[in-house]
């Protein structure tokens, strides 16, 4: 009798808003994303909305009675003292915030943020009970296939592996592989590239007792999950996102085998 195959990790989805909507338009979004609770729990998939830091407490109630789970865009290191402007992730943990979007690009890039200093807020992350969801990826994009996935991974390595020097090996993380140069373009990364990459980077993580997630980033949107599917357990949505019919789509593509 062959033996059988391995159970995948159960899909997960979500998106984060970033800066482009005001209050109430962010209320509302998250009102419609609410509406696809009982979607994606007859999909089996995780759903996650990560919406500013004014919106979290009005977004916990609107989704206190959904599985729809609740995310940061950021964290600081330390949950309290002399830190002017910084959000504690104990306060984060106190508001009903499941999982923190960490190390993006734009932070990486406009506020100098460094492996180390992501490291940093991903052990606080986990100190208090929430799931880090940190973002990796390459800066350049190389054109030559042959030597692309390699120049990616040796990329994204150390932002992985200092990560997780931080925070126990039993700990629940999700990566989400944003290549730099694949962010906010007209189109997302090919397929053969993303997979290629992912599947290397989850081998990284293979010896780790913690459930280990992996996401793409970088113009996801309906239409690419089943080409990725073999690298990825789900897809980190950006501006394709903010029509939610095109969440609700891609929630359909995660529920296929």
């Amino acid at each position: 009798m062959p033996p059988l195959p391995a159970a995948r990790e159960k899909r997960l989805v979500g998106t984060s808003l970033k800066l482009y909507f005001d209050l109430p338009s962010t209320l509302r979004y998250v009102d419609s994303v609410a509406l696809l609770s009982s979607a994606a729990e007859k999909a089996n998939v995780d759903l996650f909305v990560i919406p500013d830091f004014v919106s979290l407490l009005p977004a916990k109630d609107k989704l206190a009675k959904t599985s729809v789970w609740l995310g940061a865009q950021d964290s600081f290191s330390e949950d309290k003292g002399a830190y002017t402007g910084e959000v504690s992730p104990l306060t984060l943990s106190q508001a009903g915030v499941k999982i923190v979007e960490l190390g993006h690009a734009e932070r990486r890039r406009l506020f100098g943020e460094t492996d180390a200093d992501v490291a940093k807020k991903a052990a606080a992350v986990v100190n208090n009970g929430m799931i880090p969801l940190i973002c990796i990826g390459e800066k350049n994009r190389s054109t030559i296939a042959s030597q692309a996935v390699g120049i990616a991974v040796d990329e994204c390595k150390p932002q992985i592996e200092a990560a997780l020097s931080q925070i126990p090996d039993d700990a629940e993380v999700i990566l989400a592989y944003e290549p730099v140069w694949a962010i906010g373009a007209a189109e997302p990364a090919g397929a053969d590239h993303v997979v290629a990459v992912t599947q290397n980077l989850r081998a990284l993580c293979a010896g780790r007792k913690g459930r280990t997630r992996i996401l793409y980033g970088g113009s996801a949107g309906p239409g690419i999950f089943t080409k990725l599917k073999e690298g990825v357990d789900g897809l980190f949505l950006g501006r394709f996102a903010h029509d939610v019919k095109n969440l609700e789509k891609v929630i359909e593509e995660l529920a296929e085998p």
